[in-house]
């Protein structure tokens, strides 16, 4: 089964997908999409593993999501992915659509929209189940600058195509789930 966890920063998203995995009674895997580049996101990371079983493996990778899943999928494992968001925003600096966004010109590197297709034609091929958690950018007003602009739009994008294929989707909301599938 494949589930999406959708919500705003600090709506307890995380938290729910946590308890789910360990409520599943499978191996967990903890595939961290975060790189600690200064300190703030460092405590955050650290609050992060502060909470999670000492059982659970942990897997690392800030860019090549979909072989990270292939490689530690299993019937007995339950992948847990935080998050997409940044996983997505990893994306984004590391080719050159930062770059083109901000020099407003057309955005040409597919690396971004190649990496999330890859990852949707994954998701449907493994064993095991799979929790994915997404941050929803969708509800506030359209940034300003033209990298916001770009990364909201491929959020919004990456989340409906998520949902697509997930059998449930969860938005949290003051850490209250609703299911809408």
């Amino acid at each position: 089964m494949r589930e999406l966890i959708i919500g705003g920063a600090r709506s307890g998203k995380s938290l729910l997908a946590e308890r789910r995995a360990a409520e599943s009674g499978l191996q967990v895997v903890y595939v961290a999409t975060a790189q600690a580049l200064d300190r703030e996101m460092s405590q955050r990371i650290a609050h992060h593993q502060a909470r999670r079983c000492a059982d659970w493996r942990l897997v690392e990778e800030p860019l090549d999501l979909a072989g990270a899943l292939r490689r530690n999928a299993a019937p007995a494992v339950c992948l847990l992915v935080d998050c997409l968001t940044l996983w997505l925003s990893n994306l984004l600096l590391a080719g050159d659509a930062a770059r083109q966004a901000e020099a407003g010109e057309a955005i040409s590197c597919r690396c971004p929209r190649d990496a999330t297709q890859t990852l949707i034609d994954t998701l449907p091929q493994l064993p095991g189940r799979v929790i994915l958690v997404s941050n929803e950018v969708g509800c506030g007003i359209v940034p300003m600058a033209a990298l916001s602009r770009l990364f909201a739009d491929e959020q919004g994008r990456l989340n409906q195509r998520l949902a697509a294929v997930c059998e449930r989707v969860t938005l949290v909301v003051a850490g209250l789930p609703l299911e809408l599938r």
